[in-house]
């Protein structure tokens, strides 16, 4: 059964309130729910950034039955080992609620922050397989000796969960996901035009790729277009930059200057932009044709009303029960 999850974004609401949301999101009927990691938001309007391994504890505790995942970046900020046993922690107080972790190689934004150089996308990806397989052999209970990009001495992880959650690959473009075809237990990106997913998706698959595929998507919904745009436009341009340059900025107000003069109109093509439910419905359900198996749907703007108006009129369109 398809899964529809609720991205709960760290970047835009205090963590109390974040917390509010999941639990709500629970209530309401969404199959999930998924978070960021980031140190900084993208930009000031954005406004806050909550750590999240201590904010899903509290969310795992504060609901009932749904199963969260969380976008992370192991190698720089985060040491494989210290990653290995936050996640391994969680999946053994919540057996079957924490069952998957997206990792990617990470942006400067939050990286930076240690000092040490930043790498090229080459070595970054190299990283993340390193860190991947390090953390991997830590929840089969083995003591870890490695050295290359990344540095572990005779680690072993002492508190195992029953079943380790999988390591679900963060792509945007074609050739990542073919790349990560070779060692993910599953693929997640982000709404783009189709035709561009539909690359993603297929050189996930081509190349051998299992497991489920996930998709983040961006919306604006208000109760009418001018103010679902305008809302888009405030707090999601920062966010609209080429990959190739959002990895290598290193604070919000480097952000905030990129994207000074973006347009609302270019901010509609990476966010979907409406007051109609039924088109938007329409839209997700077009993102499972594409093969999605899962959705994690992120409001840019205010969560609560979001909230039950797409339980009430959108899930019921999606398969969520």
């Amino acid at each position: 059964m398809p899964v529809i999850g609720f991205h709960a974004q760290h970047e835009q609401a205090h963590p109390r309130d974040l917390l509010n949301s999941a639990v709500h999101a629970e209530q309401a009927g969404f199959d999930a729910v998924m978070c960021s990691d980031h140190l900084a938001p993208w930009s000031s309007s954005q406004g806050h950034s909550g750590y999240t391994w201590s904010w899903l504890g509290a969310a795992l505790q504060a609901t009932e039955r749904i199963p969260m995942g969380s976008f992370h970046a192991p190698g720089q900020r985060y040491h494989p080992v210290i990653s290995a046993q936050a996640m391994a922690t969680l999946a053994a107080m919540f057996p079957g609620r924490f069952p998957w972790v997206a990792v990617g190689s990470g942006e400067a934004l939050n990286e930076h922050v240690t000092g040490d150089p930043w790498p090229t996308k080459d070595v970054r990806s190299a990283r993340l397989r390193e860190c991947v397989d390090v953390m991997r052999a830590l929840w089969r209970g083995e003591e870890v000796t490695h050295r290359g990009l990344v540095t572990v001495d005779r680690a072993r992880l002492w508190s195992l969960p029953e079943q380790a959650p999988k390591l679900v690959a963060g792509a945007i473009s074609a050739e990542t996901a073919a790349w990560a075809a070779q060692w993910a237990d599953g693929l997640i990106t982000v709404n783009q035009p189709p035709e561009l997913l539909r690359k993603v998706v297929d050189a996930y698959r081509d190349a051998g790729g299992r497991g489920d595929l996930h998709l983040q998507v961006h919306l604006s919904w208000a109760h009418d277009d001018a103010t679902a745009l305008a809302v888009a436009h405030d707090k999601w341009r920062a966010n609209c930059l080429p990959t190739s340059l959002a990895w290598e900025l290193e604070t919000p107000e480097q952000f905030e200057a990129a994207t000074r003069h973006i347009p609302p109109e270019e901010v509609a093509r990476n966010v979907l932009v409406s007051s109609d439910v039924q088109r938007l419905a329409a839209q997700l359900h077009d993102y499972q044709q594409l093969g999605f198996e899962q959705l994690y749907l992120h409001p840019v703007g205010e969560d609560d009303e979001f909230i039950d108006v797409f339980a009430d009129k959108v899930l019921p369109q999606l398969g969520s029960p």
